[in-house]
């Protein structure tokens, strides 16, 4: 399965997947054991309550991990980096995205990024753990997810292409080698609800998807919006499209709202890997560098044409002739 990683990588994402499978088992016993309920009294780095389960399975990679080749972690539910130990190898995580979902039984995952841990810096300064985790993702090993689903998949880049293996019998086996993302699909997939919030750019962009057969795009679309970045992801992989989460108006979200180091990071390179692109909107994700362990980010993905579409929005927003009657529901015309 991972015959062309260097071996203890190999050994330390083979110990994460096996713990994912004991994440799995937490997760299939959750409404018995209160895993839906908040953390009274705790937050995140991210402002966020924590779910039980989101601590659990926090323990549970943390704990799998020590003695690896990872020799430091950095998590969604811990403000810092966590020291395993040596190694070469850094890793960033989100041990349960879409928590949200837990109490509703809807797909949710662990998204993982492995980076070469960094011995010094420019100068000669010795680098610490934290300095190897801010790197830019096109220095990425290997990413991933772990889809907690109807099925339990394994969704793995190694750079060289992205491999989808589900878990049967104990261990995961392959079901795409490689597989490549449809370029002409019609869904996307945003939250509407923030439609409000959105600069003009971007809300024409969707505005045209909404408009559908009637409007400037001449066809009709779908929307899509499970609030589980692994599950959009996954559908993404397999059907095309493109996920929009932009950045707002409001002050919690004018940078936008995921995490560039362990949620944007990962996804994109597996996204890249698939003939997909992956920004902020108007950057590529994988260039950018980031400055500290839980800074946010726009984050747009999927077929590679309709994000440099969305780019051409935000760079130079439609003008009002985009909304002009003479393209409304009866007439004749239709821009390009």
């Amino acid at each position: 399965m991972l015959a062309s990683a260097q071996a203890p990588l190999a050994d330390a994402l083979l110990v994460l997947t096996e713990t994912a499978v004991k994440v799995a088992g937490l997760i299939a016993r959750s409404p018995l054991t209160g895993g839906a309920e908040v953390v009274s009294g705790e937050e995140n780095a991210s402002g966020d309550a924590p779910k039980a389960l989101d601590l659990r399975a926090q323990d549970l990679y943390v704990d799998a991990l020590r003695g690896t080749a990872i020799a430091g972690l950095a998590s969604e539910e811990a403000d810092g980096v966590v020291d395993l130990g040596s190694g070469d190898f850094v890793m960033a995580i989100d041990p349960i995205d879409g928590s949200s979902n837990i109490d509703i039984n809807a797909p949710i995952g662990t998204i993982f990024s492995i980076l070469p841990r960094l011995r010094a810096l420019p100068g000669g300064t010795a680098a610490t753990l934290e300095a190897s985790l801010l790197q830019p993702g096109t220095e990425q090993l290997a990413a991933g997810f772990v889809l907690f689903g109807p099925s339990t998949l394994l969704i793995l880049t190694i750079g060289d292409g992205t491999d989808i293996y589900v878990l049967a019998d104990g261990e995961f086996l392959r079901t795409h080698r490689s597989i490549r993302i449809p370029e002409e699909a019609r869904e996307y997939a945003v939250n509407a609800s923030n439609a409000r919030h959105w600069d003009s750019g971007m809300a024409a962009y969707v505005a045209d998807l909404v408009a559908g057969e009637i409007g400037p795009r001449g066809q009709d679309f779908n929307m899509r919006w499970l609030a589980s970045l692994v599950a959009e992801a996954y559908r993404i992989l397999l059907r095309g499209g493109i996920y929009l989460y932009p950045a707002d108006r409001r002050p919690a979200y004018a940078r936008g709202r995921l995490r560039l180091v362990y949620e944007a990071n990962p996804i994109s390179f597996l996204i890249e890997q698939a003939g997909g692109l992956a920004t902020d909107g108007v950057d590529r994700i994988l260039d950018l560098r980031p400055v500290e362990l839980h800074e946010k980010t726009p984050f747009v993905f999927g077929s590679r044409g309709k994000v440099e579409r969305v780019r051409r929005y935000l760079v130079d927003p439609p003008t009002m002739h985009e909304e002009s009657p003479l393209f409304g529901r009866r007439t004749l015309l239709r821009s390009s």
